[in-house]
């Protein structure tokens, strides 16, 4: 297949104007009901992935094999861009120049690369990061690793809800030096934070655990922040959902009584039945 369509319209959308929020995907389904209802981008989160494709928590135990594979059949199954949470690049800059060509031949459009210390250390009690220059030795392997010059690399750390904002914004420049598409910063943010931090890079900036109070997409827009995070709702509820469905079953309600069960119209558009019909005519009789 052929990515670089919708890695060129992954760059677009942050090189505009707007502040957007992804739809947040996990399998092919998930992806196509994001693209169907307009989303212009896609994230598949670590945190997400982990609990897909292995049902464990966020811990870093999914490898980069598994990770990269659920990529690819999200990607497979449509044509939205989709930006992926790649960790720590599942070792040092090595494994991640490793990283960006397994995630590069899944058909990704954007990936960050995060400047935190996983996985986590033997008796740590919370969060750390590695060095400043090995976080930018890390974003330099990323960018040698690219072969597709429209695959977007991105800049992640964690630091200012961390080690400072003043960490926060060293790190943002040297990774915005080494030549990062764009930026992206985890963990709450105050207004004067991120008006501090946007004075000082240039490149878009993206969001992820935005506080309520900062959800203002004019506000986060002329900040030159491109891409803000809501969370990944649709996973948990479709957990919900699930759990509930079998949950009635197993207490006895009739399958003609159960709720919240998708249309034949709906379930017809989603596994794209349509197009598998027009094959199976023109392929197959």
């Amino acid at each position: 297949m052929h990515w670089t369509d919708r890695r060129e319209r992954y760059r677009a959308t942050i090189a505009g104007e707007a502040c957007i929020h992804p739809g947040s995907v996990h399998d092919a389904i998930s992806a196509r009901i994001a693209e169907e209802l307009g989303f212009e981008i896609g994230m598949f989160a670590g945190s997400i992935a982990s609990f897909a494709v292995l049902g464990a928590p966020d811990l870093i135990v999914l490898t980069l094999t598994e990770f990269a594979d659920q990529a690819y059949r999200i990607n497979r199954a449509g044509k939205l861009p989709l930006m992926v949470d790649a960790d720590h690049g599942y070792g040092n800059a090595l494994n991640v120049m490793r990283t960006v060509q397994e995630l590069e031949t899944a058909g990704v459009a954007a990936l960050m690369i995060e400047d935190t210390l996983l996985p986590r250390a033997f008796g740590e009690a919370k969060a750390s990061l590695i060095s400043l220059e090995e976080g930018a030795g890390k974003m330099r392997a990323a960018l040698a690793a690219r072969e597709d010059r429209s695959l977007v690399v991105i800049g992640r750390t964690g630091a200012p809800s961390i080690t400072g904002l003043a960490d926060g914004i060293r790190r943002l420049k040297a990774y915005e030096a080494e030549g990062v598409d764009a930026l992206f910063i985890a963990g709450g943010l105050t207004r004067d934070q991120l008006d501090a931090i946007a004075a000082e890079v240039k490149v878009p900036l993206m969001l992820g655990g935005v506080p309520e109070a900062l959800l203002d997409k004019a506000y986060l827009a002329s900040r030159g922040v491109r891409v803000a995070l809501q969370g990944h709702q649709p996973f948990s509820a479709a957990v919900k959902a699930i759990y509930d469905t079998m949950k009635a079953l197993r207490e006895g309600t009739k399958p003609a009584a159960l709720t919240g069960i998708a249309s034949r119209d709906l379930m017809a558009r989603v596994t794209r039945e349509g197009d598998y019909k027009t094959w199976t005519e023109k392929f197959l009789t």
